[in-house]
């Protein structure tokens, strides 16, 4: 199938988007798929988000409704699945876009944070995932899930524990349905995303982390993804969009089960960091640099 053939093929299907009225990548991600010709059908519990959305995808020329929906709360989250059951017979792709964490040590969490992280970056989506099988099935032309992951499902993330370990949950937990499913021509992918400006992702940050970034001037964060990004740049939050419109359309029709991680290269890199002062790439600094970081 050709590119022009995918993006048409697209046109008048049907999208579910969990946390697709508010942030970088939920919003990202309705706006991208409705430019698609993807009616949307998509949840968030931020109301603000909600009330802009759906004049935004209208004044594109889509379809769009949007419910509230908290998906801590499952009766809040079966609410809204019972509203998309009562607004369309079938759906043809599902993203799971809501997430997030805050930086901590592990043993100053406690059981309620534990408990959260597991939630709001594992366990909804399974209930999500139970809900949209019926719909995904009554097609009978397949269709495709993307839930979204992180680096931190990689890698022993330090001060992300229990998030790391909820993500990386999700990432197995995906690559098992979707050997299940995949009979039914029903795909299950992954994306993790690393830099990206995001609402979870600078929410992660204390306030301290944010203010001693603020002193460092507004191009702080580039001169840091220009060391730790091998492509020297963080992606930006439509071109983590455009992998999930690949993941989402017939381009990737037998891509099922794998994570597709759009970071610039900090993923193939695991560790490996172009410090300045002539050390290049290492997993620590050599004299050069530590002879600036020690000064």
């Amino acid at each position: 199938m050709g590119l022009r053939e995918a993006h048409e093929a697209m046109k008048g299907k049907i999208a579910v988007v969990v946390g697709g009225a508010a942030g970088y990548l939920g919003r990202g991600t309705t706006v991208g798929l409705a430019n698609e010709g993807v009616r949307i059908i998509c949840c968030d519990n931020d109301r603000e988000g909600l009330a802009t959305i759906v004049p935004e995808v209208e004044a594109m020329g889509g379809k769009i409704s949007a419910h509230y929906a908290d998906v801590m709360d499952e009766a809040s989250l079966d609410a809204f699945w019972d509203a998309v059951e009562a607004e369309t017979d079938h759906i043809d792709i599902l993203v799971n876009v809501a997430g997030g964490v805050a930086r901590s040590m592990f043993d100053q969490t406690t059981r309620e944070t534990h408990q959260k992280d597991i939630r709001l970056n594992y366990g909804y989506h399974i209930d999500s995932c139970q809900r949209a099988l019926p719909l995904l099935r009554k097609s009978g032309n397949g269709g495709s899930i993307v839930n979204f992951t992180t680096i931190e499902a990689h890698r022993g993330a330090a001060t992300f524990a229990v998030y790391a370990g909820a993500k990386a949950a999700l990432k197995n937990f995906s690559r098992t349905l979707a050997v299940e499913i995949a009979q039914d021509k029903i795909r299950v992918n992954c994306l993790a995303s690393d830099t990206t400006l995001a609402r979870a992702s600078n929410a992660a940050l204390s306030p301290t982390d944010v203010a001693r970034l603020i002193e460092l001037g507004p191009d702080a964060l580039d001169k840091s993804s220009a060391f730790y990004v091998p492509m020297k740049r963080a992606p930006t939050p439509e071109e983590v969009v455009d992998g999930v419109i690949f993941l989402a359309s017939d381009l990737s029709r037998t891509v099922t089960g794998t994570t597709l991680h759009v970071d610039g290269g900090t993923y193939a890199a695991m560790g490996w960091i172009d410090w300045p002062e002539g050390d290049g790439f290492m997993p620590a600094p050599l004299a050069g640099s530590l002879k600036k970081l020690l000064a």
